[in-house]
């Protein structure tokens, strides 16, 4: 294998949980990403020449701690106990062939109170899942460089506070949990969104966060909004197969050959949904993952039940009312034949909000064609062409534009 294919490869599968094990002892995550950044580049420097390990995980966890003890000798005249502390949690460390997932401990030290509500999700985001401030930027519609400050900060105080590094005690659980499972909800949204940069190892970044997720509903198998994030991830999975053609092209849900869809995930999420149903506690991901369930129906039925994605919605809508649910309730109105009602709801969002939010567009440009606005119909559908970054998408897009009115 190529030693630089070989190199990415490790960084996308590997490089949250390196940073976890790393950051677990050092206690400093900018100074381990700063390691473990040294250690690909040590990894491109010798792999051509002595050919990639066997483990490339092993190795590039054992040339990130060497970076690490060097780097707290030089530091041995200002803090004389630095490299003796650094080979201490050296020796303390897991055997090299073992590496053991540390991640959970890691997004649970990002959502610590200490840490602005803001910059929770995006900092977990970058350390634990690997994006960079381009994309987590493009992901909260921020400008690169203010969401780079942003994240330099909050880890210069999680260094600063001395921040623990463990899972928290079950009373501090419910109100950290909220920002954990948001995170792998960004991550798992980032790895299908037509966001610039994460098309490469996008299916590696669905993957993770489907499995953080399963971590999380086993360390807390009472809790129902880790299952309905599950279910609702499990939903979105088991349609993989069925939102591209033969030729690449895009294929939109309503459009979809329901045979394609994984019938074994569809089961696992019903029974997760169930299970988490059962703790009477009303939850956002068991709301999404139930109108999921719903579009799921339409393999058994032949037919989409709309008056319960409108019921669904509107819950949605009433507890947790932010950009994406609303525009995902006006598209479910237009769908079920009440445009003038979705572009009521579409009209009284700011437009700062919206502005680069692609599917606004698209569910305005659609409202207002079946409301007869032929032109603002055109206006809003090129509108959402140019925010489209996904070539297959664009291509749907422009396909079926909307002409303009002569």
């Amino acid at each position: 294998m190529d030693a630089q294919r070989a190199a990415e490869q490790a960084a996308r599968a590997s490089y949250g949980r390196l940073l976890s094990i790393l950051a677990a002892r050092s206690r400093d995550i900018a100074a381990s990403e700063d390691a473990l950044s040294e250690a690909f580049m040590a990894a491109l420097r010798t792999w051509p020449d002595a050919g990639v390990p066997l483990n490339p995980e092993a190795w590039l966890l054992t040339a990130a701690r060497n970076h690490t003890k060097n780097a707290a000798r030089h530091q041995v005249v200002v803090d004389g106990a630095a490299a003796d502390l650094a080979l201490l949690l050296d020796e303390m460390a897991p055997d090299e062939e073992s590496l053991p997932d540390d991640r959970l401990k890691l997004l649970f030290v990002c959502a610590h109170p200490a840490i602005d509500e803001g910059v929770r999700t995006p900092l977990m985001l970058q350390t634990v899942l690997g994006l960079d401030a381009q994309q987590i930027g493009a992901a909260f519609l921020v400008a690169p460089t203010t969401m780079g400050q942003r994240l330099v900060r909050a880890k210069t105080k999680i260094r600063d506070t001395g921040l623990r590094f463990e899972l928290p005690d079950a009373d501090d659980l419910p109100e950290r949990l909220h920002d954990v499972l948001n995170a792998i909800y960004a991550a798992y949204g980032t790895s299908w969104d037509a966001i610039s940069g994460a098309e490469v190892g996008a299916r590696d970044l669905a993957d993770e966060a489907v499995f953080l997720c399963r971590l999380l509903v086993g360390l807390l198998p009472q809790e129902p909004e880790p299952r309905g994030l599950l279910a609702l991830m499990l939903h979105c999975e088991a349609r993989h197969a069925a939102r591209r053609g033969a030729g690449g092209e895009f294929v939109p849900l309503k459009a979809q050959d329901v045979r394609l869809w994984s019938r074994d995930m569809i089961v696992e999420a019903e029974g997760h949904l169930v299970t988490a149903s059962k703790a009477g506690r009303f939850g956002r991901f068991q709301c999404e993952a139930a109108i999921q369930s719903v579009h799921a129906q339409r393999a058994l039925t032949g037919h989409l039940n709309h008056a319960a994605l409108l019921t669904l919605y509107g819950l949605l809508a009433t507890h947790c009312p932010s950009v994406g649910v609303l525009v995902g309730q006006a598209a479910a109105m237009v769908d079920a034949g009440e445009p003038k009602h979705a572009l009521q709801v579409l009209e009284r969002l700011a437009g700062e909000d919206v502005a680069q939010y692609q599917p606004y567009w698209v569910t305005l440009a659609t409202a207002r064609t079946v409301c007869g606005e032929q032109e603002a119909a055109h206006q809003a559908w090129q509108r959402a062409i140019g925010l489209t970054e996904d070539a297959s998408i664009r291509a749907f897009l422009g396909h079926n534009a909307i002409p303009r009115m002569d």
